[in-house]
């Protein structure tokens, strides 16, 4: 799945605020020179200014890319509320925690992901501390060319009623994943791999994996991972951040 630049953005973000900022400046002096008025001189004027309040250009970038993120955010938020029946309800989905949970806690994530394993513990604290709360979980091909591999094996589990086992073994192992390496923590939690490898060939799994990247794109998901709450966006990981949200969506 292709992922913005940030750097690319910020750049682009530059040079737009930079051509709008010389564009009105030369139009606000041209009603003060009027249509014969020299040229050459706007631009110097517009070179003074620029020179005399460098931090013009800086406000004008910053403007400029609050609003670009903010109408990203709405656009984002518009593509989840169009898709939030896929979101969290789909029956293929793994669903941990309360599967009749009326708070609805949705993570998209990739096991070849440092940040999704650092979150993991603070998930399971919330699953812990909360029974009300349904997790789901969306797992991608985001990172490595393990990921898909990884996702498909935990589907796999699934089939064999060892989902959560295989997810916590995958979220926890500390070495570098490869389809070898998937193989051992299958084998380890007591999976037949055997089994799990015929069942990642077929089209049910095969299709899963599609459409959990499909629906990625849809929400327009730049990065994992990314949690969702009552088909809201969390801004954090922080669990204590996540434990005041579930509060206040519990005292509505």
């Amino acid at each position: 799945m292709k992922k913005a630049n940030p750097t690319y953005i910020s750049i682009c973000a530059l040079i737009l605020a930079v051509i709008a900022l010389v564009m009105c400046t030369v139009c606000c002096i041209g009603g003060k020179y009027g249509k014969k008025g020299d040229f050459s001189k706007k631009i110097s004027m517009v070179e003074r200014a620029l020179m005399e309040k460098p931090e013009i250009i800086i406000s004008a970038m910053n403007q400029y890319q609050m609003q670009m993120q903010e109408q990203a955010m709405a656009n984002a938020q518009r593509a989840i509320d169009e898709n939030i029946n896929a979101i969290n309800n789909d029956p293929n989905s793994p669903v941990l925690g309360n599967p009749r949970g009326t708070i609805v806690l949705v993570e998209f994530f990739d096991y070849a992901c440092g940040y999704c394993h650092r979150i993991f513990p603070v998930i399971q604290n919330i699953l812990k501390n909360n029974n009300d709360v349904k997790f789901v979980a969306k797992e991608l091909a985001f990172v490595s060319q393990a990921s898909e591999y990884a996702a498909m094996a935990a589907w796999a589990a699934h089939e064999q009623g060892k989902y959560e086992a295989m997810n916590a073994a995958l979220l926890e192992n500390k070495e570098p994943l490869t389809k070898e390496r998937i193989d051992a923590i299958a084998a380890k939690i007591g999976l037949d791999v055997a089994k799990m490898k015929a069942s990642m060939e077929s089209d049910r799994i095969r299709g899963m994996m599609r459409a959990n990247n499909e629906l990625a794109e849809k929400i327009r998901l730049q990065g994992v991972p990314m949690l969702l709450l009552n088909g809201k966006v969390l801004q954090t990981f922080d669990e204590g951040v996540i434990q005041a949200e579930i509060e206040r969506l519990r005292k509505k």
